[in-house]
């Protein structure tokens, strides 16, 4: 595989989310030399981290963005989204 990627954070949540599903078909069908699975594996790990980081920052934004004048929030705050993963090889 070992091909010139663009950096995870130069891309964008579109580009990252449709490199993200390519790579999770090319693992799930079985067919990749263990090798090339691994470092699509990193690179998958990389994107998901990279996604789940702007939808935190998105959330945040949104919640400050809705705001009333008075400062209390109209979006009832939920629980954040685990950002950390726990993944083994």
């Amino acid at each position: 595989m070992s091909q010139q990627r663009t950096p995870v954070n130069e891309l964008t949540y579109k580009e990252a989310s449709t490199e993200l599903e390519q790579i999770i078909r090319s693992l799930e069908s079985g067919e990749m030399e263990l090798e090339d699975s691994l470092e699509s594996y990193t690179r998958g790990v990389e994107l998901l981290k990279s996604l789940r980081e702007r939808l935190a920052n998105a959330e945040q934004k949104v919640q400050v963005l809705l705001a009333d004048v008075d400062g209390t929030e109209t979006l009832t705050p939920g629980t954040p989204a685990q950002t950390t993963d726990n993944l083994t090889l």
